[in-house]
């Protein structure tokens, strides 16, 4: 799920890091339809900035966004299908930022391309009542350091 990132140049800034995502294989998730090319992962954070690509019809399901999430919509729409902001439709060339503890249900009617960033995974709520992240993990077990620097 880590980026491939290239070493710079001799002469180039060593704190940069390039990322190739036309190199990348875009990655299942286990949300049936979506799939990842992750840009930057910092895993002891959960800092994260990832291309998502979406088939038409598919839905990534009842989530909270722990900390600012920031999407920027390349191709389809992004509508939100459940939730406060039902409705909601952000198409190409818009972007969207979520608040901190802002929750819904995710839908690309039409399918979708976007740049999306977050800063600590998101919690997903599973119809057995437990709140895992995007792997199915314990998101506190994972994550719970995380959002005691939120509060």
């Amino acid at each position: 799920m880590d980026a491939k990132t290239l070493k710079t140049s001799a002469g180039a800034d060593a704190h940069s890091h390039i990322v190739r995502p036309t190199t990348m294989e875009w990655q299942n998730t286990r949300f049936p339809g979506c799939e990842a090319k992750t840009l930057l992962f910092d895993k002891s954070t959960g800092l994260m900035t990832a291309l998502m690509r979406f088939a038409p019809g598919a839905v990534l399901p009842d989530h909270e966004h722990v900390k600012i999430e920031q999407t920027y919509v390349l191709e389809g729409r992004l509508v939100d299908k459940d939730g406060p902001a039902a409705g909601l439709d952000v198409g190409p060339g818009e972007f969207v930022w979520r608040e901190p503890g802002s929750r819904h249900v995710a839908w690309c009617p039409d399918g979708g391309l976007m740049l999306a960033m977050f800063q600590v995974p998101n919690k997903f709520f599973e119809k057995d009542g437990r709140v895992t992240d995007a792997t199915g993990a314990d998101w506190d077990a994972v994550w719970g350091d995380q959002e005691s620097e939120v509060r």
